[in-house]
């Protein structure tokens, strides 16, 4: 099942870098960015959370809260965070399950070799849990102007 614009967000359950659980029923009354990315460390990866970083503070006057979600560990996320001053929380989804929820766990092809995967995917849900867009071509450097223009 695919999800769509103005259906209900998926709730969820993960634990962040630090080991805290975290739930989408916990930002009930914030917007929510709620992104899927590959993996730390790598380019594209990289250089989507630190555009987001670089422009938290807008988003944060926008009403939002960032999540950012991908399948490496709490220590990996830690490291990602650290290297690059990141002001949101990293989900640890080392079993996609919440990638399973929101259908961004797929199977993926790269030079011929098929394997499942992140497709890079964003999530903007209101402050009553509604998906209001759904990002599939994201832009790495310029993912805040697709989030709020």
């Amino acid at each position: 099942m695919s999800l769509e614009i103005g259906q209900a967000a998926p709730e969820f359950e993960s634990l962040d870098q630090n080991g805290n659980t975290v739930k989408l029923s916990d930002f009930k009354g914030k917007k929510v960015v709620l992104y899927f990315y590959p993996k730390d460390m790598t380019p594209g990866c990289t250089a989507q959370a630190c555009d987001l970083r670089d422009n938290y503070e807008k988003l944060l006057s926008e009403g939002y809260v960032v999540l950012g979600v991908s399948t490496d560990s709490e220590e990996r996320h830690q490291k990602f965070i650290a290297k690059h001053e990141l002001p949101f929380p990293l989900l640890a989804d080392v079993d996609h399950k919440v990638h399973d929820l929101y259908g961004t766990w797929q199977l993926k092809k790269t030079f011929g070799k098929e394997y499942m995967g992140t497709v890079r995917t964003t999530f903007i849900i209101d402050e009553e849990g509604i998906l209001t867009d759904i990002i599939k071509k994201v832009k790495t450097k310029e993912h805040t102007k697709q989030i709020i223009g």
